[in-house]
């Protein structure tokens, strides 16, 4: 270890140190984005293991100096670098710096697979190769060399280009390509440098500091070259064919995501068939609005109207929504101390009470409640104290409260269900709704989509959308200015206070938490612990610690953008239960295809690291 010299182990702490490392991976990551480092690592620097003990490092095993004799051939000395150049880099590319040229400048830079003897020049041996200093050869597999380039010394920057797409190598000096030296290059070669004379000292560059060559420009003629290929395969009679499968593909994820004008339009114009009616489309998108606007509670009741029995089969679900909805209590944006806010004293302080937790449906309700500040009625069973029968009655279907008999003990266990996909074991029994219900809107009350689409984007300041997410502020319509923290924007912005700074919708919010700790108890009684639950809640609870909790180490719980993960899972419970895919086609397939863009790429095959799908989504 004391060849490593001083400084080479830096302290994690020194803030210069920090910063260059996050200054390297940007750049790597930028450079070499195919590359999962977990699994394929990029060199980063000289390996103390893998030299000859006549090489010495110092400067965090960048800097590379010879320390022997010198006298003849049998003095060389190389280091190879920590690892092997990954696959999926598709082109790779190191410098290296003549610090000193020492004695004669037997220097040699290049390539050489592992086990290649360390105690030669690179190039000189089998799966090794060179560019030489002192006489400007390179040198394949073999002591003899070949006119390549110009001689290099001290100050002169030699860079190293490995192109795995076709398996050339060139160098650069100064910045300047000296064409190609080497072809068919064998795979899993380690960058290496070898030195042979008293004072030589380099330094390498692996993407610590910006290139003297310009790479990225280079890398993006290849990426051209990829593109233009695969624009020109021949599709053939097949044309037809593939069209036809697109098309539906196209209509489902439309569907999938609740663009109705959209998807009718497209289906209109393809002349494909939509295998969902508007109405469902539209309770979807109703629903997603809700959640997307941080009232969970009203999608929670509006599920369970429109779908009885799904959230009752799906347990993990209604716990992330109910999570989700204590979250939404702390901002202000929950109908249960929403509707508490926009009260006047006197009837805050004829409050009727609690509610039970469970979402239900009353069997007299043929309505769903909109919540906004001129509704006369509260969601989740919170109504002003004159309209408190509207939503009792016998025919009322709740979840299982922790005071409450299971109902859905034949159910999967919440531990076993995937929580992204909120699959629901028993989804063929949920009762589809009529076509002629009367949740069914107008197209101006229920429709998030703009008149002029481009790209699946919104062009619309009211609402806008992008690969099926929302913009939270811009759900409902521009009449609702009840959406935020129960306060108007103007008292949001000059101060954000729990639950509004309401008192009772504090208390109310500190109720519910009771119950929602009493329904995890509950599962865990029905179900077993469940550790995702636990943290669940903790993360959720913890929010109370805090005076301001938006500022708090866990305050990006109250994130607009943490409601989209639970809307999608919510949507693709409901597709489920109506025997639709819970995932569209697209996406999957995209999914699969970028997959195997990435596993081909791993498997040498270097123009893969060049063929992202998400090129060609624009």
């Amino acid at each position: 270890m004391a060849e490593l010299g001083v400084g080479s182990l830096p302290l994690g702490g020194d803030p210069a140190f920090n910063y260059q490392e996050h200054e390297l991976n940007e750049r790597l990551k930028r450079l070499y984005p195919a590359v999962n480092e977990e699994e394929t690592p990029l060199p980063r620097s000289w390996s103390p293991k893998d030299k000859y003990s006549y090489i010495g490092l110092s400067q965090n095993n960048l800097r590379v100096h010879y320390k022997g004799h010198g006298k003849n051939h049998k003095d060389a000395a190389s280091v190879r670098a920590t690892h092997p150049i990954p696959a999926a880099c598709g082109i790779y590319y190191f410098e290296v710096k003549i610090v000193s040229k020492g004695r004669d400048g037997y220097m040699g830079i290049g390539l050489s697979a592992q086990g290649v003897n360390m105690n030669r020049l690179p190039g000189w041996d089998k799966h090794s190769y060179g560019y030489h200093g002192d006489d400007g050869h390179s040198f394949c597999s073999s002591g003899t060399g070949q006119p390549y380039g110009p001689t290099f010394t001290t100050g002169d920057v030699i860079g190293c280009c490995v192109n795995l797409i076709n398996n050339t190598c060139f160098y650069t000096k100064n910045g300047i390509s000296l064409g190609v030296a080497f072809t068919d290059l064998p795979p899993n070669l380690y960058p290496t440098v070898g030195l042979q004379t008293p004072g030589e000292i380099v330094d390498a560059n692996f993407g610590q500091q910006p290139f003297v060559f310009d790479i990225e420009d280079y890398m993006s003629e290849w990426r051209a070259k990829i593109h233009g290929m695969i624009a020109r395969f021949p599709i053939g009679e097949r044309l037809g064919e593939w069209q036809a499968v697109l098309q539906n593909m196209v209509s489902s994820y439309l569907v999938h995501h609740g663009y109705c004008a959209t998807a009718t339009a497209f289906a209109r114009a393809t002349e494909t068939m939509i295998q969902e009616d508007q109405t469902s489309i539209k309770n979807r998108q109703r629903i997603q609005k809700l959640v997307l606007a941080g009232r969970v509670g009203e999608a929670i009741e509006a599920t369970q109207q429109l779908y009885p029995g799904l959230l009752e089969h799906n347990p993990n679900l209604l716990f992330m929504l109910k999570c989700r909805q204590f979250v939404e209590m702390v901002n202000g944006t929950d109908s249960e101390v929403r509707c508490l806010t926009i009260r006047s004293p006197k009837s805050q302080d004829s409050y009727p009470g609690s509610p039970s937790l469970s979402p239900r449906h009353g069997a007299g309700n043929t309505h769903l409640h909109t919540g906004g500040a001129d509704s006369p009625t509260c969601s989740n069973g919170v109504t002003p104290p004159n309209k408190s029968k509207s939503h009792s009655g016998a025919g009322s279907v709740k979840y299982p409260s922790a005071s409450s008999s299971a109902s859905s003990s034949t159910s999967s266990s919440p531990s076993s269900v995937n929580y992204s996909e909120s699959n629901s074991s028993d989804s063929t029994k949920s009762q589809p709704h009529s076509a002629n219900s009367t949740q069914e809107t107008s197209d101006s009350e229920m429709e998030i989509e703009a008149e002029h689409y481009t790209n699946g984007v919104v062009e619309s300041s009211s609402a806008r959308i992008m690969n099926g997410t929302y913009k939270h502020e811009e759900i409902l319509q521009p009449d609702d200015n009840s959406i935020g923290n129960g306060v108007t924007d103007e008292g949001y912005n000059n101060s954000r206070q729990l639950c509004g700074g309401n008192q009772a919708a504090t208390e109310r919010m500190i109720q519910f938490g009771r119950e929602l700790q009493a329904l995890n108890e509950q599962l865990c009684r029905e179900y077993g612990k469940n550790a995702t639950h636990k943290k669940m809640l903790q993360d959720a609870f913890s929010l109370l610690a805090y005076s301001d909790p938006w500022s708090c180490p866990v305050g990006q719980q109250l994130d607009p953008t943490q409601r989209e993960s639970l809307c999608s899972a919510l949507n693709s419970a409901i597709l489920e239960s109506q025997n639709l895919p819970k995932q569209p086609p697209l996406m999957l397939a995209l999914g699969q295809a970028t997959e195997c863009v990435q596993l081909m790429a791993r498997v040498r095959s270097g123009s893969c690291s060049f063929a992202r799908v998400d090129n060609f989504l624009h």
